[in-house]
């Protein structure tokens, strides 16, 4: 993982108001509720006191509560109050403290900040030039046995269109690929594919492609959006489980219409268009070794890979802790 991001790792929905919500993320096993408010807290979900999983624990006003001893902490990870000792003592209770983590909510996503709380920041990675309130969205979600860097490469990959989707966007047998151009600017890679049917010509460098007005962004740590149309985008958030898999969450944005209802049922059926080829993603990505990639590799990478190298060479500087 790179240390000092903001992952994006649920969707909002998923953590209910009187609900628990265990999931593993970051390689850490963790617990996330809601305060009485709708505050968002997020736990290392193992009780201090004996071990226990405080997520098969309930609720009490703004509190979690472990299902063993009924330890109660906020959503800071304080321990407010251990009913062995009774109402009247006045230990000093921080020793149980449970580990939290900082999270933030925006654009209906949960965001768990990974590293140094005194290092966060308050901007999050997403598309707001790109995405705002008057699109609708479907989402699906599907676990990958796979890390999240060989996901989000695939998505940045445009060598493998026309093999992987020869049957669904990648048709027209253009195998032949020029570029691609790729930049990084603003915190974003952003590039596009310039493929092309091989008649014998030779390819483009990428100083002679461009972006075109279908393209691919991401932004660090996990978030990748395809442009598909001013009105048509697809939006991925690669959440990470632990170093051998992943959660795909793909969400189909649309406002083609003036009608947000019209635009809801497009949505609908965009998703299950997404759904096809995610799977034919999977099935492929899902075999790659070493499970997670890196920039020094004994893999033998084409030119048209340019915008693979790119994100690897940027998320190694960024794990190294330099600035991009």
């Amino acid at each position: 993982m790179i240390y000092n991001q903001w992952y994006a790792v649920l969707p909002s929905r998923e953590v209910k108001k009187g609900k628990i919500l265990a999931v593993k993320r970051l390689g850490l096993n963790l617990a996330f509720f809601r305060t009485e408010a709708g505050q968002l807290g997020c736990v290392v979900d193992q009780c201090t006191h004996r071990g226990a999983a405080l997520s098969i624990g309930k609720l009490k006003s703004d509190c979690i509560c472990c299902p063993f001893h009924a330890l109660e902490f906020d959503s800071s990870g304080k321990c407010r109050f251990i009913p062995a000792n009774g109402i009247s003592s006045t230990e000093d209770l921080s020793r149980y403290n449970v580990k939290s983590y900082k999270v933030m909510e925006a654009n209906d996503i949960i965001y768990v900040w990974y590293g140094d709380n005194e290092k966060s920041t308050d901007e999050l990675p997403f598309f707001y030039d790109q995405i705002d309130p008057s699109y609708s969205y479907g989402e699906i979600s599907d676990l990958w046995n796979s890390h999240y860097s060989r996901c989000i490469e695939n998505q940045l990959d445009v060598v493998h269109v026309p093999v992987v989707h020869y049957n669904t966007i990648g048709r027209g047998n253009k195998s032949l690929i020029n570029g691609p151009k790729t930049l990084f600017e603003n915190n974003t890679l952003i590039t596009s594919a310039n493929n092309e049917k091989d008649v014998g010509q030779k390819p483009k460098p990428a100083s002679e492609c461009v972006i075109k007005s279908t393209y691919l962004s991401f932004k660090y740590p996990n978030v990748w959006l395809n442009h598909i149309t001013d009105k048509i985008k697809v939006l991925i958030f690669f959440a990470p489980v632990d170093d051998e898999n992943t959660v795909l969450y793909i969400r189909f944005y649309c406002k083609l219409s003036k009608l947000r209802l019209i635009n809801n049922l497009i949505c609908f059926f965009g998703r299950y268009a997404d759904k096809i080829v995610e799977r034919q993603d999977k099935r492929v990505v899902i075999t790659q070794q070493p499970k997670a990639s890196e920039f020094k590799s004994i893999e033998k990478l084409l030119k048209g890979d340019g915008p693979i190298i790119m994100y690897r060479k940027i998320r190694d500087e960024l794990k190294n802790g330099k600035n991009v």
